[in-house]
């Protein structure tokens, strides 16, 4: 039998400590790696391919989803955790499985065994899985991305404007850009919609960056933002900037006559 390298991933030394005695009976484990958090973590899986993740979910600057979405789909992911949330129904769903601290070595056998035979089959995305842990009315405050070995953390406060570039996505904050590879469909389920609207198919505009609205066009209308930059709005997306106002959500420090140019 192929032995599962595995990456042990959390931020307790003791509880890393268990992790390894517990897997030392099994000899069909290799511990590729182990991480005292999410940049070790995110680094080691590019450095060792593991097969398995025994994964943390909560730990400090990154956590266990943003460290799967960084890692990608492609390998499974055991969660441990000592929260009993509604985030566990997500990893019932989503996830090989999720072990609740404290746990016995017979339950995490009982993981390992799942998780050898959903080796190689596509997994959940971690944008999606996040999506789901967060539950409904609950929206993402930061993105991560990587670029290489470097890892981006954006606040999504300080996000400009999303603009969607094929296969990626341009987050345009503080002057940059940073590409991230997601769809501009998938990353919009995940902001708030009373801080982020879809102007364009190719762009979300971050409605606090807004100035004015000016005609281009016969039918055209541009979005001005503070940063300078102009933007094309479509006329679903003028639609959405309309029922903002009349809903009463414009951001504030936003007049109704800033918006409609």
């Amino acid at each position: 039998m192929n032995k599962l390298r595995v990456l042990i991933i959390d931020d307790e030394p003791l509880a890393r400590a268990v992790l390894r005695e517990m897997l030392a009976d099994r000899a069909d484990i290799e511990i590729a790696a182990e991480c005292a958090n999410g940049f070790e973590a995110v680094k080691a899986a590019s450095e060792t391919q593991p097969d398995l993740l025994l994964l943390d979910v909560q730990m400090p600057k990154l956590d266990g989803f943003e460290v799967l979405e960084l890692i990608g789909p492609n390998t499974a992911v055991i969660f441990i955790t000592a929260y009993d949330t509604y985030a566990m129904r997500a990893f019932e769903v989503h996830a090989v499985d999720y072990l609740q601290k404290p746990f016995t070595p017979d339950r995490l056998n009982t993981a390992l065994d799942r998780a050898r035979q959903r080796i190689g089959t596509k997994g959940i995305t971690g944008e999606e899985l996040s999506a789901a842990a967060r539950g409904p009315q609950s929206y993402a405050e930061r993105i991560v991305t990587r670029d290489g070995a470097k890892v981006h953390i954006i606040p999504t406060q300080k996000l400009d404007f999303i603009e969607a570039q094929e296969d990626y996505i341009a987050l345009r904050t503080e002057g940059k850009t940073i590409l991230k590879q997601q769809t501009i469909s998938s990353i919009e389920t995940i902001l708030d919609p009373t801080r982020f609207v879809r102007i364009h198919r190719s762009y979300i505009l971050n409605i606090e960056r807004l100035v004015r609205v000016e005609p281009y066009g016969k039918n055209s209308k541009l979005a001005v933002l503070t940063t300078g930059d102009q933007l094309p709005i479509s006329r679903t997306g003028h639609e959405r900037l309309t029922n903002i106002l009349t809903g009463g959500d414009r951001p504030p420090g936003r007049s109704r006559s800033a918006w409609e140019g």
